[in-house]
């Protein structure tokens, strides 16, 4: 194959281009950034990449079944492995760059990243956020659901829901032959409407061969195109909206937990897409 620069396309040496090259080189040559042949998913790989979803899945309607006050996010820790290895699939994030649990838990005001542990117990009016990413065969995959403990304040309540509004109505602005920036310009306009705002350090991401792809997903309006959109692509969209403050820590005592400024709640929801032809499909509930 011809040496190109990374996120170039490129046509293999010795063949044809087909219509599908030649609509993405005409945006390359437009100057827009556009993905590289690696990020286009063969429909071996798609199945693959569902198969992980399912069983990722799976682990949230578990922890969905079982979330209650007064369990730990250590208990959650350990439905989340053992459900993921009694299916045959790893946990992602278990020593993912030093990460030493299988699920991240975060608490209120706890945006992500949240490290679970015995000493923390679910309480009455929690709203926490479990991120779950699995690897089976080989194929990786990622979401995460917010739940509600008990009874919670009517602000916390709104909060969880707009932000699964911010999710869904960010999967509706991506189309085939779009950009990334409608994603997060789409997000940000309905955050905005009901007083919250965006988190801007974190972002969503490419999945499926590696943990982490291109492109990033922004979840607030960067002003720029970003990345095409293009049928074959799979990618997370997993806007973490704050209910005060977009700013944000991470805590210097385990380096991971991100923490709002302002100490005030945050939600995030979280889905692994594949892009068609008609628009996304969602791969994780």
């Amino acid at each position: 194959m011809l040496k190109r620069i990374k996120r170039n396309w490129y046509v293999p040496k010795g063949q044809e281009p087909t219509d599908f090259d030649k609509r993405i080189l005409s945006y390359q040559n437009r100057g827009e950034l556009v993905p590289t042949r690696k990020l286009i998913k063969t429909p071996e790989q798609i199945e693959g990449i569902k198969r992980s979803c399912e069983v990722n899945t799976g682990v949230l309607d578990l922890v969905e079944k079982e979330i209650h006050a007064g369990m730990s996010t250590e208990d959650i820790d350990k439905l989340v492995y053992d459900y993921t290895v009694a299916h045959g699939a790893i946990p992602a994030p278990l020593n993912y760059e030093g990460f030493p649990k299988s699920v991240c838990t975060s608490i209120n005001e706890v945006v992500c990243h949240g490290i679970p542990s015995e000493f923390e117990v679910l309480e009455e009016g929690d709203i926490i956020n479990v991120d779950v990413s699995t690897i089976l065969d080989g194929y990786y995959s990622d979401a995460s659901r917010m739940f509600i403990i008990g009874k919670t304040s009517p602000e916390k309540e709104k909060l969880v829901r707009v932000t699964k509004e911010c999710l869904e109505i960010g999967a509706e602005a991506a189309k085939p032959w779009g950009f990334v920036g409608d994603i997060g310009k789409a997000i940000e306009k309905h955050a905005k409407k009901n007083g919250f705002s965006v988190v801007k350090d974190l972002c969503g991401h490419g999945v499926g061969l590696e943990f982490h792809e291109d492109p990033e997903v922004d979840h607030y309006n960067t002003h720029h195109n970003g990345m095409l959109l293009v049928p074959g692509m799979v990618f997370t969209i997993e806007p973490m909206i704050n209910m005060g403050d977009w700013h944000v820590f991470i805590d210097e005592e385990d380096g991971w937990t991100v923490v709002t400024e302002d100490e005030l709640p945050s939600a995030q929801w979280e889905h692994t897409f594949l892009m068609t032809e008609h628009g996304l499909e969602v791969l994780t509930y």
